[in-house]
Order: C-alpha cells, then sequence, then structure tokens
C-alpha cells in the first residue's frame, strides 16, 4: 500500500500523512515549472532574510533557482543566518561505535546481516573505558554512540550499561559531558530509559523518505518497516527526548525528493510536538567495505550539495546542523560557512577505532587470548573517512579560518534543551552562553590537549572574541573563568 492513499498532514502521526508521497511529487513539479519565475523566488528570499524560516515547498523552489544573481543572494543570506544565529562557532563531537552486530539488510551498510568478510564485534565495558580514554586523551568532550540494531547482542540494556560506562569514566582532566544516541528506532519506553540514563540528542536518520525506494533498500529486518522507523521521532518526544536529530542519506534517492521529505519532518514534529528538530545532519552515500557509490545513480556533486545545506539553513535557521568525516576538507570548508554548526574531528568509524589506532592490546572474545588490534583497526568501518586529520589538526585549521572551536555542552546539563532552547535562539539570547562557553571549552583544549602551534593560535583567537562578549558583567566573568582554567580549574558554564 503506497502513500497515494493518504492525506497529506503534518500534524499527523501516521507516517503516510506527514510524509506524503504526493505531497512531495507536486512539490517537487511546482519548484521545477518554477524555475524561472524571478519574482516567486525574491519573495521566498525576502521571507528566508526575516528568519522565519520557509516551507517545504519554498525551499524546493529555491533550489531550482538557475539566476546567478538570486544564486548569490541565496549563498549571502545563507552566510549571514548563520553568522547571526551561531557567531563562528563550530561544536566538535566524535562518532563511538560500539557494535556492528546487525540484523538488517540494509543494501547501503556494510554492517547489513549477510556481509560475511567484517570480523563482527561489540565492545566490552572494559574495552568502551579504553575507547572513552582515547577520545578523552584527544580532548573530546561530546560523543555520538552507534551500535548495529541486534537484540541479541546489543539490546537496549548494553546501551543503557554503556551510556553510564562513558560517563563514569574519567582520565586526567578527560571528561565526557554530552552522550548522544544514534541507535535503531524502539519503543517509547525504552526511550524512556535512554533519557532516564541522561542522553543528550537522539539521532535516527531515515535515510531516504521515499517508501518504495526505502523498501527496496531495506529488504529484511526490522527496519524494514518503513512506517516503524518514520514515526520513531514521534515515540522518542512521546517518551521525554525533547531534543532529537534527523536526517537522510543523500544519495539513496533522488535529492529534490528527499530534501523536501527532510523539511516536511522537521514541519512535522513543529505541527505536532511544538518544536523541531534539535539538529539536521545531511550525510551523503559513500564507500565502504562491500558498497560502491558506482550502485547508487542519485549520488549527489559538490555544487548541489553546497546548494542543500545554503537552503536547509534558510528553512530551518534555528537549527543545527552536522557534517561528518565522510566529507572532505575541501567541501567541510565550503559548508562551514553556509550554515553547518557541528563537525566531527579526528574521527574513527570502525568498533574499537579509537584505541586500536593507538596500538592498544584488546582481548579477543573473552578467550583471555591478547592481541595487536592496530592491523585491521579498519575492518569494521562502516564508511571510508575523507577528512583524517586529527583532532588538533582539525582545530587549528578551524582556527585558521576564523571560527571558533567549541567542545561546550552546557544547555544540555542546565537543562536548556527542547522548546526552552529553540526559545532562547529565537529570540536571540542564546549566544550569551555560546560565545562564554565557546571560549572557556577552548580554554580548556588547549591547555590539556593542544599542540604548541595550535595552542598559540587559540589563545590569539580567546584574546580577540572575548572583546566581542556584549555584556560587561558576562564578559569579566568570563574573563575571570578563563584565568582560573589557565591555573588548573575546569568546567565552568553559564
Amino acid at each position: 500500500m503506497g502513500n497515494y492513499r493518504h492525506v497529506f498532514n503534518p500534524a499527523s502521526g501516521i507516517a503516510g500523512e506527514f510524509i506524503n508521497d504526493r505531497e512531495i511529487l507536486e512539490t517537487v513539479s511546482y519548484a521545477m515549472e518554477h524555475s524561472r519565475d524571478r519574482a516567486l523566488m525574491e519573495s521566498i528570499i525576502a521571507k528566508a532574510e526575516e528568519c522565519r524560516g520557509l516551507t517545504h515547498r519554498e525551499a524546493a523552489v529555491l533550489m531550482e533557482c538557475s539566476e546567478p544573481d538570486l544564486l548569490d543572494r541565496i549563498y549571502s543570506l545563507a552566510r549571514r543566518i548563520k553568522k547571526k544565529l551561531y557567531g563562528n562557532r563550530i561544536v566538535l563531537f566524535a562518532p563511538l561505535y560500539l557494535s556492528d552486530w546487525c540484523i538488517n539488510g540494509c543494501i547501503y551498510c556494510p554492517y547489513h546481516a549477510k556481509n560475511r568478510h567484517i570480523p563482527r564485534r561489540k565492545l566490552s565495558q572494559d574495552e568502551i573505558r579504553a575507547e572513552v580514554t582515547a577520545l578523552q586523551d584527544m580532548g573530546h568532550k561530546r560523543l555520538a554512540i552507534e551500535a548495529g540494531e541486534d537484540p541479541v547482542h546489543n539490546p537496549i540494556e548494553y546501551i543503557l550499561e554503556s551510556i553510564g560506562t562513558i560517563y563514569g569514566t574519567h582520565h586526567r582532566n578527560g571528561t565526557i559531558r554530552r552522550v548522544n544516541v544514534n541507535i535503531a528506532a524502539t519503543t517509547a519506553e525504552n526511550y524512556r530509559r535512554l533519557k532516564d540514563a541522561g542522553i543528550g540528542t537522539y539521532i535516527l536518520f531515515q535515510e531516504t523518505y521515499n517508501r518504495k525506494n526505502y523498501e527496496k533498500l531495506h529488504p529484511s529486518g526490522p527496519k524494514s518497516d518503513y512506517a516503524w522507523h518514520t514515526e520513531a521521532m514521534d515515540r522518542a518526544m512521546q517518551g521525554g527526548i525533547d531534543d532529537v536529530g534527523i536526517g537522510v542519506l543523500f544519495g539513496l534517492n533522488t535529492w529534490r525528493y528527499d530534501l523536501v521529505g527532510l523539511l516536511m519532518h522537521a514541519e512535522h514534529l513543529e505541527a505536532r510536538f511544538g518544536i523541531g528538530p534539535h539538529t539536521i545532519s545531511v550525510p551523503r552515500i559513500c564507500p565502504a567495505d562491500d558498497i560502491d557509490t558506482g550502485d547508487f545513480p542519485d549520488a549527489v556533486p559538490d555544487d548541489i550539495f553546497c546548494r542543500i545545506v545554503a537552503i536547509l539553513r534558510l528553512a530551518v535557521p534555528y537549527t543545527g546542523m552536522i557534517i561528518s568525516t565522510r566529507e572532505s576538507e575541501k567541501v567541510r570548508a565550503k559548508v562551514l560557512e553556509l550554515g553547518i554548526s557541528q563537525i566531527s574531528g579526528g574521527s574513527r568509524t570502525s568498533v574499537g577505532g579509537y584505541a586500536d589506532s593507538r596500538g592498544q592490546q584488546h582481548g579477543d572474545c573473552g578467550t583471555g587470548h591478547v592481541t595487536d588490534r592496530g592491523e585491521d583497526a579498519d575492518s569494521t568501518a562502516q564508511f571510508d573517512i575523507s577528512d583524517r586529520r586529527s583532532l588538533d589538526e582539525v582545530v587549528g585549521w578551524l582556527l585558521d579560518l576564523g571560527h571558533i572551536p567549541s567542545f561546550c555542552t552546557a544547555c544540555y546539563r542546565e537543562g536548556r534543551t527542547g522548546d526552552r532552547f529553540m526559545s532562547l535562539v529565537k529570540r536571540g539570547k542564546i549566544a550569551d552562553c555560546c560565545q562564554p562557553n565557546a571560549l572557556m571549552t577552548l580554554m580548556e583544549y588547549l591547555y590539556d590537549y593542544a599542540s604548541p602551534l595550535t595552542k598559540e593560535k587559540g589563545l590569539a583567537a580567546i584574546r580577540k572574541e572575548l572583546k566581542n562578549i556584549p555584556g560587561d558583567k558576562v564578559r569579566e566573568l568570563t574573563a575571570g573563568h578563563l584565568e582560573e582554567i589557565r591555573n588548573g580549574r575546569r568546567d565552568f558554564r553559564f
């Protein structure tokens, strides 16, 4: 049964109604028909200038723009909105892969159940501590945990225990202060348990919103149920998680269809729960163990990808946007200007990849036999990494580009989540917290982990940015906390 039988209703809890196939196709058709309607495009750009966001149909129209001067205005506006709402701050995080055991048949992912090429691996709690220690020694404070869907190897109890282990691992000045979770769709009760465990954002990518293609791409396993997967964010919010992150894997389907679907999903969450997604991720299909991108004819070229990021920033101005190390340094530099507010750095996409890359020793399958897994650290990688620089190199690069690398987790820890967070953002008040917190967490990184060159760059940037904090009292408090960090104290926040 296709979505054609459903009526479009953004506030509905039924997947086929809030992600409506007919509405998407009509939107794509409308946008292409109006690709030369300059007056319409100018009116949409004018609306976007007010930071009120755009509908999925308005965004689709702008994606079809071919007038060079209007395209320049679109990109310029995306840069201005990004600067206005996020300043020059870029939040850093790392993924942590717990297990590659999976019972799904997703044909674009090397973790699929029929893949016999990769050695299946699940981290013990001791191995998780080793991974977290390695990440802390890099300087990370924010993680996104990942695991395949397997109720035997990766039950919710394992995920909850792992979260406790991560938060409970402290090494020197290292602490993980926010654990975001990217695991398979589950029940409202399990989402409540994740909330109680203190997670930050629950993240789940739709992969593609085209139901027909979705079912072809997911021929077996629990993930093959389109409605169950698509309605997961509703259950998460019903379970008390008010920060959720959505995304698609661009290239699995046509970008026109999935961009519209992505924005419809954001509109649905706003219509039904009064709060849209906390973040939107924009990964692109890329090579992996037995995955060839040549098998996906809808792969998105760089110019269209950059335009997607810019249009998303206009359409959902108050939503954070994430890009991973799938993308090259060159592409990441471009999209940072256009709308991206969070990036990963020094990432490993294999199970145990952080400790393994340091040549640490691991027990093998509980037998007591100790082996060096350094040589096959990438053998369980979910996808190939384009940006292989260390976290320190990424931090230095961001500073060279004029950005302020931020390791801030204060909003989550101060309860500024969901509608409270969005209210502060929309009133322009969140920067009163974000800029000082970014500078203080950067100072921690510089004194605890940075190379001498990165430290020199970072301290110069902090001196410059401190002067730009508008409130005298906040600026004075920040300066005092920065001095205390220099003298060995940690974890100040506004």
